[in-house]
């Protein structure tokens, strides 16, 4: 995301328009708008009087991504029980159609063998239950991956 979308975004998630960003930074409505729009940069006066209107530091200023802090609070706002309604494997399943069909070509059993394997030595050795147990896996693979995937570029 460039810098002009994060101030546009920060500044709608505030419920503001640019002629109320404008009178309280003491700008024109019309620098607001080229802020937004790349066309200049605000100075770090500017963006750090921005940063305190929106009601966020300057760096979330700068990184905001609406998206990431929207996904953020549902995972905030989401109960155990409504968690446990969800089928996740559906669900990621539409981005991913590999998750809706390795149940009929992957020897589960052998790698549920190992993976029970693993999750045991976590309880056992670090004295984990089972729900930290799977996330610390969960967390140890997602980053193997990550690292697999950062060599092969």
């Amino acid at each position: 995301m460039n810098l002009g979308n994060s101030l546009f975004q920060a500044r709608k998630k505030c419920g503001l328009s640019q002629e109320d960003v404008a009178e309280k930074l003491g700008v024109s409505r019309q620098t607001v708008s080229k802020w937004e729009t790349d066309e200049t940069v605000p100075d770090i006066r500017q963006s750090k009087k921005m940063a305190v209107l929106y009601n966020v530091s300057l760096d979330e200023l700068i990184d905001f991504d609406t998206d990431i802090k929207e996904i953020q609070e549902a995972i905030d706002k989401t109960s155990e029980e409504t968690e446990e309604k969800i089928d996740w494997t559906n669900a990621w399943g539409k981005k991913y159609p590999i998750l809706l069909k390795y149940q009929a070509e992957v020897n589960i059993p052998n790698y549920a063998q190992r993976i029970n394997i693993m999750l045991d030595e976590l309880k056992q050795d670090y004295q984990f239950n089972e729900q930290d147990a799977m996330l610390v896996l969960k967390d140890i693979l997602y980053n193997v991956w990550k690292n697999r995937k950062g060599k092969s570029k």
